[in-house]
């Protein structure tokens, strides 16, 4: 049985590679790739690092291998080529990488792998330097290239699979692809859909704008058919992401922008229960997106908002257009124009020249706040962005130690915030069943789930993958007479918490039909 521990950060996860699960035989190969040419039919394992956004690009590649007829097999034992989907955002995320290459490429050496396949940021950012550092690198496929996956694993055209890594598809055409035919790593009842590619903001922190290049946003009616699709195969939460949602529409001149996007899903997307919006950025939030949002039946009452930092200067130092004034305004307006809202949000740490009263200003400022879920970064040193050139870089120690400090701060709040959810009604979706919990070093209330196996669900105010969640025990009632299935939803109260999750128990529903995206922050 699957073993459930509770996070260890505050009110946030941290999600690692993806390996696939076991996918089976895939379709006849497409007329693009003849079986004439293909020679042995290749088994392919594939390795999904980074963000949701590559998550989609990961999708869509396992879709277009499994129509090309490869057989994907989620054991990498049985694979003779593995497909390696790469984050290059930060130094962690390229050590994580190359990591797993080196690691492939000493299963290749041993006879055991017969072909490595390199995709994504990295391979953007770096390009042939990765064949330098892992010689045993066969093919290298760049985020606007994605589509060459299917030649690289096949050995078509060896030469130009390798060689065409970069600049070979201009940038626009990467944002405007579609993302249907997708094979699904995550589970069948939520997905990921991607509304733009690219960012045009200038954060001066950033490496995105020069990996994935200027803002490119998928038409309306693009969005509002990959929705279906998703809904028809078993969606009922849809996720927004791009590099920056709240610029959606301005490089197509779309005038409604993202609250009339918004809309239009809210109208079009029957099937759907839950639409949650993530990246928001705040310079660029309007008040026609919040009432949206609030008005919205289907938008669910959640803000994902990295702030970065609260302090003056240290905002102007990043270039995120926006004072500490404006940024309280706006979150005063989300809480009060949208009753119950949940409010998520990301800090950097330990950024060039950030003194000790600066990072003193935005831990007094967590704590005053209150936010429902906080994440965090230490800084990290991008040789190619105006902030890698800056003076006054912090040790490693000092970023480390402010890390610590503010998930500390974010702890206290994070726990209280859980104990006031206790009593609370909530419909929750659950995630999966059956799972094995360990017990937490602190909690609240009754904790049935303590020795037993129970349901991993998420109320509306919880995004998967990066917050808490809420623990079921499978004993427990769905409200129709059985235990609950993945993708149900169903009516609880919380009766406890578990370090930063609750714990609910099923509960008579007080309304029939499907359940709708009104989960409300606990009162502060």
């Amino acid at each position: 049985m699957n073993q459930y521990r509770p996070p260890h950060a505050a009110g946030t996860k941290r999600s690692t590679g993806r390996r696939l699960p076991v996918l089976g035989q895939a379709p006849a190969p497409v007329e693009a790739a003849p079986r004439g040419r293909l020679g042995k039919t290749p088994v392919v394992s594939f390795v999904s690092l980074g963000c949701a956004k590559n998550l989609v690009d990961s999708e869509m590649m396992l879709g277009q291998l499994a129509e090309s007829g490869a057989v994907i097999s989620g054991d990498e034992a049985l694979a003779d080529t593995v497909v390696v989907n790469t984050c290059g955002f930060l130094e962690s995320s390229r050590t994580e990488a190359l990591d797993i290459l080196r690691e492939l490429a000493q299963r290749k050496r041993a006879g055991g792998l017969k072909r490595i396949v390199v995709a994504g940021c990295l391979v953007q950012r770096d390009g042939e330097r990765i064949r330098e550092w892992v010689p045993e690198v066969d093919a290298l496929v760049g985020v606007n290239n994605r589509d060459d996956v299917v030649r690289a694993v096949w050995r078509m055209d060896r030469d130009a699979a390798v060689s065409r890594y970069l600049g070979d598809y201009h940038a626009s055409q990467a944002g405007r692809w579609q993302d249907q035919g997708r094979m699904r790593l995550t589970p069948r009842h939520y997905a990921y859909v991607r509304i733009s590619e690219g960012c045009n903001q200038k954060c001066t922190f950033c490496t995105i704008p020069s990996i994935r290049g200027p803002l490119h946003c998928k038409p309306p009616a693009q969005i509002v058919a990959e929705c279906r699709e998703l809904i028809a195969d078993g969606a009922r939460e849809l996720i927004l992401i791009g590099q920056d949602t709240t610029s959606y529409g301005e490089d197509i001149g779309y005038g409604e922008g993202l609250a009339g996007l918004l809309r239009m899903l809210d109208r079009e997307c029957d099937g759907a229960d839950w639409i949650r919006l993530m990246y928001v950025y705040p310079s660029v939030m309007t008040d026609a997106m919040i009432d949206a949002i609030a008005e919205c039946q289907r938008i669910v009452k959640y803000i994902d908002i990295p702030l970065q930092h609260i302090n003056d200067r240290v905002l102007k130092a990043m270039y995120r257009r926006v004072t500490r004034r404006q940024t309280e305004a706006l979150l005063e307006r989300l809480r009060k124009r949208i009753p119950g809202v949940t409010i998520r949000t990301t800090f950097i740490v330990g950024f060039p020249g950030e003194t000790e009263s600066e990072f003193g200003e935005l831990l007094s400022f967590i704590d005053a706040f209150e936010f429902d879920a906080v994440g965090a970064f230490r800084y990290s040193l991008e040789p190619d962005t105006p902030a890698g050139r800056m003076k006054q870089q912090i040790g490693a120690a000092v970023s480390e130690e402010r890390y610590a400090r503010l998930m500390l701060a974010q702890q206290k709040v994070a726990l209280a915030a859980a104990k006031r959810r206790v009593g609370q009604r909530l419909e929750v979706l659950v995630d999966s069943c059956g799972v094995g919990v360990q017990p937490a070093s602190s909690g609240i209330g009754v904790q049935p789930v303590s020795s037993g196996p129970v349901a991993i669900a998420r109320h509306a105010g919880q995004a998967p993958e990066v917050d808490s969640v809420s623990l079921l025990t499978v004993g427990g009632k769905n409200g129709r007479g059985g235990p609950p299935s993945a993708g149900e939803m169903v009516a609880v109260r919380c009766v406890g918490t578990l370090d930063y999750d609750l714990v609910v128990a099923a509960a008579p529903s007080r309304r029939s039909g499907a359940a709708r995206a009104t989960a409300t922050a606990p009162p502060r």
